[in-house]
């Protein structure tokens, strides 16, 4: 029996991870490494298996950095089964067919300044994508299903999107069976929208996140003072836009929610707020769905969808047109769009248009990958290129940190510890940049006295 690493170690995006027997061959996760810039290698790396020798697929959550490989997977010939959540399943249509438009478009681009190298970095189109979602099968939280004869799984919440997950595994070889639980990627406690994770009790072994491993978060009460602070300036001073660069996908839900909360309290004038995103739209439809896998303060907002009672014009941009309109606004707009590190989607021309102005704010309010644009902007860069083109940066830049969908140390640790009655034989750190992962590791053995460790890429492990 045996463990492989085949993304998210010591960096925070690619989740893979192989598990394999004498009778089985399964992979946890199957996402697209981001923000670095050796993305588009890494992801048309070769696998060092043959996609049709994988039995099933048991996917922790949509996020494409653990779900966007899926449709390369099955073009490669991976004909069994993506086992996730119903929510996760709902999810992955809009978001690998937007991922796979987004890739069509950017390779067409690529193609009329350049007549060699581009044709190979289509990892997939969106015929592929839609074909891979007829492998997918939506399963219930806490219960129980095979699918495999060798193997048994379990999904748990783990409160950081809809439909995410921590998955308990429990793999048998012969006469062994060995508990694995991978715990994708777990949320902070007391948080809108979602429920709280999960805490599972026991396991022979585990696979951890580490996103923000090495630092504990702002108080939630802070985050919300800073970000009033932050957007009552901006849109106060009338000079210019703010900017929020959001993933579809539980930020822009969240980021709703606390300005529906702050606006009605009177601690927000009333706000023109543009979700400039057909794919946000469509994600809160499906979230509307899955009505019983929200808390109370998620279904008063996605009761609201015009939000005029509550002091927002609140207004949800479909076509190219109406996004490049929003462009013509010179000030009190607060434009809210994807992508959250600003490496796709509409935001990017919003920045190529608001970023030489100093009158407008950019918010981000999520983590940003090494590499990325939003790392760039947030590290202090005075000049970025978009589309070709040299931008200065003039707007304010302004991180809120506080509002990470991800757990911080503690609460990652808080998670670890229900594991104390029964310690497991080893914690493997992942999803984390390099000295992060590492650094966390080391705080496990001491805080918890588990054994720890970072695994590096393409590392493998007998269980």
């Amino acid at each position: 029996m045996k463990l492989t690493f085949l993304g998210a170690a010591r960096e925070v995006t690619g989740s893979c991870f192989l598990v394999e027997t004498e009778h089985c061959r399964f992979l946890v996760d199957c996402g697209m490494v981001q923000g670095d810039r050796q993305a588009i290698e890494k992801n048309r790396r070769a696998w060092p298996f043959d996609p049709k020798s994988i039995h099933f697929v048991l996917l922790t959550h949509a996020h494409i950095d653990h779900s966007g490989l899926l449709p390369r997977l099955a073009a490669l010939g991976f004909r069994g089964t993506i086992h996730c959540t119903r929510a996760t399943a709902d999810l992955l249509e809009p978001l690998l067919l937007d991922s796979a438009h987004i890739q069509e478009n950017e390779w067409i681009r690529a193609q009329r300044h350049s007549a060699r190298g581009f044709a190979a970095t289509l990892l997939y189109t969106v015929a592929q994508a839609r074909d891979s979602l007829r492998l997918v099968r939506g399963r219930d939280y806490a219960i129980d299903f095979r699918p495999h004869p060798t193997v048994r799984v379990r999904f748990q919440d783990a409160g950081h999107i809809l439909g995410s997950a921590a998955i308990e595994v429990w793999v048998s070889e012969g006469e062994t069976t060995r508990k694995i639980v991978f715990s994708g990627d777990i949320g902070p406690k007391g948080r809108p929208i979602v429920r709280d994770p999960v805490p599972i009790a026991e396991a022979d072994y585990v696979v951890v996140e580490s996103t923000y491993g090495n630092r504990e978060h702002r108080p939630y009460a802070a985050t919300v003072e800073e970000l009033t602070e932050v957007l009552s300036g901006a849109l106060a001073r009338g000079r210019g836009n703010v900017y929020v660069p959001a993933f579809a996908l539980g930020r822009t839900q969240e980021l709703l929610h606390l300005l529906i909360e702050l606006t009605r309290a009177g601690r927000l004038p009333r706000l023109d707020v543009f979700v400039d995103s057909p794919l946000a739209d469509k994600i809160t439809a499906i979230t509307w769905k899955h009505y019983d896998y929200l808390d109370d303060e998620a279904r008063a907002l996605l009761a609201c969808r015009t939000c005029a009672d509550e002091g927002i014009r609140l207004r949800f941009t479909q076509t190219p047109e109406e996004s490049m309109s929003l462009n013509r606004i010179r000030s009190g707009a607060l434009i809210i769009a994807a992508s959250g590190m600003a490496e796709a989607g509409r935001i990017r021309h919003h920045l190529r248009h608001g970023l030489p102005y100093a009158g407008n704010a950019v918010v981000f309010v999520g983590y940003q990958g090494q590499g990325t644009l939003g790392r760039q902007l947030v590290d202090g860069a005075r000049e970025v290129r978009l589309f070709q083109e040299r931008i200065p940066v003039r707007a304010s830049i302004h991180t809120i940190n506080g509002l990470s969908a991800h757990a911080d140390r503690a609460g990652l640790l808080d998670w670890l510890g229900h594991f104390r009655a029964r310690p497991p034989r080893k914690v493997w750190v992942t999803h984390g940049e390099g000295d992060i992962a590492l650094g966390f590791a080391q705080t496990i053995e001491e805080r918890l006295g588990f054994a720890a460790h970072a695994p590096e890429l393409g590392q493998s492990f007998l269980l």
